[in-house]
């Protein structure tokens, strides 16, 4: 796509901000200049007694009441038309999931991909969906220009593209707990060829890895990588299922998401899925084999 087809962030914002910090600059410059000069001028040595015999000027009023009434006007509206920037994704942007939670970033792609850190294609838009799994979080990507909440049970997004290559700092900006300093992760940005090959390779990567696991510790025996029950149910489409499940005796309806998967696979009994028997064995995998298999059911639809 070409990037000179729509204004990007950077160049909606930079503008804006330079035309503030002007603002407030010159007003600054001016404010502190008659200040100075009406110490000086007036000043008890020069001026023992009041002089002036003026009560009221309308034009001075007038002056200041119109002059500050423009400028604020015209801040407001700059900031407007450039936030409208902001909030109109280009026509075929390249959509992302942004998962938050205490306290890292995980990045979806539609073919299923899933990545601690955010890979873009260089001079694409990317349409970033954000979504929290606990608390409010922050989107800050200051080299782009973008700040945008991350609420749970709200949906927003972000947009942006990226110039050139190269790698850029990706950080939380609302403090989300003890861990907040260290949600941190990068955006890569990559030439097309390359971002299409990582893209592929990495997806194929995952589901061989994660399929082979699975087989691996008898998985499949007792469910199926399609939506047939057999002794437990089906793995197809399992992610962000709505499950009811027995909790010590007690039912309760839960979504599948990765805490859910990771304790049903160290913990097989805790929550058992209502009409399933409570015979899953217990595993004991490393932390980079359940991980492939997360995101390997993450991708299954």
């Amino acid at each position: 796509m070409d990037p000179t087809r729509f204004i990007s962030t950077t160049e909606a914002i930079d503008p804006v901000f330079m035309f503030l910090f002007g603002a407030c600059l010159v007003l600054l410059l001016g404010i502190t200049a008659a200040m100075l000069f009406f110490v000086w001028r007036y000043h008890r040595s020069r001026a023992p007694q009041p002089t002036s015999q003026v009560e009221s000027s309308l034009r001075l009023e007038i002056i200041w009441t119109v002059l500050p009434t423009v400028l604020v006007l015209a801040m407001f509206w700059y900031g407007w038309k450039e936030y409208l920037v902001l909030r109109t994704v280009p026509k075929g942007a390249m959509q992302v999931t942004a998962t938050a939670r205490m306290w890292s970033w995980s990045f979806a792609y539609a073919n299923g991909k899933v990545s601690p850190k955010l890979y873009v294609p260089v001079g694409t838009p990317v349409k970033v969906n954000l979504v929290s799994q606990d608390v409010i979080h922050g989107f800050f990507l200051p080299a782009f220009r973008v700040k945008r909440d991350v609420v749970p049970g709200m949906a927003n997004y972000a947009w942006f593209v990226a110039p050139k290559p190269g790698s850029y700092d990706l950080f939380c900006s609302s403090y989300c707990g003890t861990g907040h300093s260290g949600m941190t992760t990068t955006v890569e940005v990559l030439p097309e060829a390359e971002f299409a090959i990582w893209l592929d390779s990495e997806a194929k990567k995952t589901e061989e890895a994660g399929k082979a696991l699975l087989e691996k510790y008898g998985c499949l025996g007792c469910h199926s990588l399609d939506d047939t029950t057999k002794v437990g149910p089906g793995f197809k489409g399992i992610w962000g299922r709505s499950e009811t499940v027995a909790s010590n005796g007690t039912e309760r309806t839960i979504t599948v998401d990765e805490t859910y998967l990771r304790r049903s696979i160290l913990e097989p009994n805790a929550d058992v899925v209502k009409g399933a028997p409570p015979v899953m064995p217990s595993f004991t995998l490393k932390e980079d084999e359940i991980k492939a298999i997360v995101d390997y059911l993450k991708v299954l639809k």
